[in-house]
């Protein structure tokens, strides 16, 4: 038992320099849908840098300090390297605070499940409407966009991968309608918001094949996204930035 549990997989975080870096352990398989290594690739660690707000109608996997970035991957690959990261990594931007980010675990008997969340909603959109800019008649100037990163301890068949997907999307808009929140064109059921990114991450226990909602894993998917986009969207809509020391650096 011991050596098994030398060997199993652990995921420690911590966030530095306004970036939030995950750190998987190892190599492991990743499918998302980032501007930096995004598809499906190997990555030893996941990163979401905090970027300045943009108006409404930027698209935020394009900005870096405040400034239109013509190459989002280049200038994550810079920032990985003055942080250190020489290995392989998946990279994403949010104008969302870090200091909101929410971290949500849940297990069933050895699988689990571990999300890493930022929310902010004033680039909302109800999937299907027009793609054409306007006034934002919510009347926000906050960062609006929604990240989720889910690590597994399961071994993923690139098929469980995109399940995993569509059970975080469906999860996430599920908050969305439940909380009316609304498109930045003031129509009613916002889907999503439109720079919204998802990170899946593969682990290297039981392997399994499927991942929808009829399985424990898609219901573990499930309960993360819910509470971790149900607790962030509480704190973007109450304006809150949490300033508790040492949220960073955990590790389960």
């Amino acid at each position: 038992m011991r050596a098994l549990r030398r060997r199993a997989m652990q995921t420690a975080f911590t966030v530095r320099r306004k970036t939030l870096i995950v750190d998987l352990g190892g190599l492991r398989s990743v499918l998302s849908s980032a501007p930096r290594a995004g598809g499906i690739t190997k990555a030893r660690y996941i990163v979401n840098h905090q970027v300045a707000a943009q108006p409404i109608g930027t698209d935020e996997s394009h900005v870096s300090a405040g400034a239109r970035c013509a190459d989002p991957a280049r200038t994550l690959g810079k920032l990985a390297l003055s942080l250190g990261i020489t290995d392989p990594f998946v990279g994403l931007m949010t104008a969302v605070s870090l200091a909101d980010l929410v971290t949500r675990r849940e297990s069933s008997e050895q699988l689990w499940v571990e999300g890493f969340v930022t929310v902010g909603t004033s680039n909302a959109v109800r999937v299907g409407e027009p793609v054409t800019q306007g006034e934002n008649v919510n009347g926000r100037t906050q960062p609006g966009t929604i990240n989720l990163i889910l690590v597994t301890n399961a071994r993923l068949s690139v098929s469980a991968m995109v399940g995993m997907v569509q059970v975080a999307t469906e999860a996430k808009t599920a908050v969305l309608l439940r909380a009316k929140v609304k498109s930045w064109t003031g129509r009613p059921g916002a889907t999503g918001t439109g720079t919204d990114a998802v990170v899946v991450v593969s682990g290297d226990g039981s392997p399994l094949r499927y991942s929808g909602t009829h399985t424990i894993l898609g219901e573990l998917v499930g309960r993360v996204v819910g509470a971790a986009v149900t607790e962030g969207l509480a704190l973007y809509e109450r304006g809150l930035v949490p300033r508790t020391a040492g949220r960073g650096g955990k590790k389960s």
